[in-house]
């Protein structure tokens, strides 16, 4: 088709040219609207796609570059078609549509990938029994987009005739140096994803770590674990420490704890009938106290012969953790007043002091002089 024309000596596109390229722009936007307004929406009712499912979720993230590259297609042909252009010209067209095409794909690609982990996230890891993919799959989500766009910036940069290799070793270096500049930060990091790996400690959970520092776990970040102290404190345990301390999860395997109350009685007391009280005062207790759990039952049993007293324990199993100190402080009260109302005595450590007879036979000399004197 001629579609050049010499005027004054400068070429320049004929009127049907004009008219040509400026139809077809118009078709491939007719097409692009029907497409996307019609075609697609036709498209997810026949396939009868779930608005939470997966297959819509990779549906719906192939509307905008499948439209994109109709609108790219019709713009080269607009260009290509109805003009006579030279080879330097079409050369450039085609760089310049190789490009475009390269961006569209890896910006499609970014997003059916961020909407299939945002769909992950959304519909199955609440589902699961780990927390780990909770808080895994926010951050695979970020650096597979970031690596997406990296490898698509790069396949630019090569078609454009620039040499990334000079730029792949500088980046090589250049993360090195991060990564040594951020080792501290790096260890939390992937100690974080070794504790939630673990999954031995999760929300709510009181702990207590080998420096004595305890508490509730409100959270358990990348970066560090966060403790609400029985002060009602935050602290804030980085998780390379935190990974490397023995702790001690106060709300696991159960929440349920048991708890030993130690206790004496004189050695003038009958021991059958202490045994026998004690065991009476924690059936009552387990039967009056819903702190307690009445289903696992309880122990006595005779301990050593102390100093004062006969030494016994008696055992029992609480709800959770807030639920032993008030099941034991019952407990101890209780006893307490039993023992009491039956004249068992429970003594308690008393110091005698004696001193010498020379002691005494000195104060009587000093005492008998001093009356003389006077």
């Amino acid at each position: 088709m001629e579609s050049v024309l010499s005027v004054f000596g400068v070429s320049v596109p004929s009127l049907i040219s004009i008219l040509v390229s400026l139809g077809i722009i118009a078709t491939t936007l007719v097409i692009v609207i029907v497409v996307y307004s019609g075609i697609f929406p036709l498209i997810g009712r026949i396939g009868k796609f779930a608005p939470s499912g997966f297959g819509n979720t990779v549906f719906q993230g192939l509307k905008v570059p499948l439209v994109l590259y109709l609108g790219l297609l019709g713009v080269y042909l607009s260009i290509t078609l109805p003009f006579d252009i030279g080879s330097i010209e079409t050369v450039v067209v085609n760089k310049a549509a190789t490009l475009a095409s390269i961006a569209i794909g890896v910006i499609g690609i970014a997003v059916i990938t961020s909407r299939g982990c945002l769909w992950y996230i959304v519909n199955i890891a609440p589902k699961t029994p780990t927390i780990l993919d909770d808080r895994l799959m926010p951050l695979m989500r970020r650096v597979a987009v970031i690596v997406i766009l990296g490898i698509g910036v790069l396949q630019i940069l090569d078609q454009l005739g620039i040499n990334i290799s000079p730029l792949l070793a500088g980046l090589g270096l250049g993360g090195l140096a991060v990564a040594l500049a951020l080792q501290p930060t790096l260890s939390n990091l992937f100690s974080g994803t070794y504790v939630m790996t673990e999954g031995v400690v999760s929300r709510g959970d009181y702990i207590e770590m080998e420096n004595g520092l305890s508490g509730y776990v409100i959270d358990v970040s990348w970066r560090s674990t966060r403790l609400r102290t029985r002060d009602n404190n935050l602290v804030v345990v980085p998780n390379s420490r935190f990974a490397e301390s023995i702790i001690t999860n106060y709300q696991s395997p159960t929440q349920a704890v048991n708890i030993i109350v130690s206790c004496g009685v004189s050695y003038d007391s009958d021991l059958d009938q202490v045994e026998s009280i004690s065991r009476e005062v924690m059936d009552d207790v387990l039967a009056s106290d819903l702190n307690g759990v009445a289903e696992y039952g309880s122990w006595f049993a005779f301990d050593s012969f102390g100093e004062s007293n006969v030494d016994f324990w008696m055992f029992m199993q609480a709800q959770d953790r807030i639920a032993s100190f008030q099941l034991k402080s019952n407990l101890i009260k209780s006893l307490y007043k039993r023992f009491a109302e039956e004249g068992i005595v429970i003594n308690y450590p008393m110091r005698t002091l004696q001193f010498p007879n020379e002691f005494f036979y000195r104060d009587a000399v000093m005492g008998s002089e001093s009356s003389k004197e006077e």
